[in-house]
């Protein structure tokens, strides 16, 4: 049915901090519920850091209720071990969704920003104001919440949003409009 609500949480991992949202869907309509970050802070072993990600991510699953999630995917850094590390913390969101019985997609960067904002290189600072825009907030989200807001409202439109509007009437080989 059209009409029907989805609860869909998007995370935007990190070692320190690892941002969420939650938005219902209902038919074309996103509804903002709630945002917000789970913080490791600077210092303290792997295992710690990560065993907060999962207690965290547990609790707003818990608290919410999402029937959906969705996780942006780590780009390789040029710092190697940064990759690894911020590797780690996804996977320990993911572990926790998916121990909670919840369907995981994933999306890189480009994907979330070309839903968003129409554009696959736009800058941080257009997905934050468009993540208002779309969900109508009095003010604007922390970035690690906006993102994770982003990765939601991305999923929420099959992964295409507002890129698909650029191309509607168009058909698409190997990449190129034709």
């Amino acid at each position: 049915m059209a009409g029907e609500r989805v609860r869909i949480l998007g995370i935007d991992p990190g070692l320190r901090v690892t941002g969420f949202g939650i938005i219902d869907k209902q038919g074309a309509k996103l509804v903002y519920v709630s945002s917000g970050a789970i913080k490791t802070g600077p210092g303290g072993d792997l295992p710690g850091r990560l065993k907060i990600i999962v207690e965290g991510v547990n609790e707003v699953v818990a608290g919410h209720r999402p029937q959906q999630a969705a996780v942006e995917k780590v780009f390789v850094n040029v710092n190697p071990q940064s990759t690894l590390l911020l590797g780690q913390a996804r996977g320990a969101a993911i572990g926790a969704l998916v121990m909670a019985g919840l369907p995981v997609a994933e999306y890189t960067a480009l994907q979330v920003k070309q839903a968003v904002v129409g554009r696959g290189k736009a800058a941080k600072e257009q997905v934050q104001h468009m993540v208002v825009r779309l969900l109508q907030l009095s003010g604007e989200p922390s970035p690690d919440a906006a993102d994770a807001l982003a990765c939601a409202i991305c999923h929420a439109h099959g992964g295409q949003g507002l890129g698909a509007l650029a191309t509607a009437g168009f058909r698409v080989r190997n990449g190129r409009l034709i």
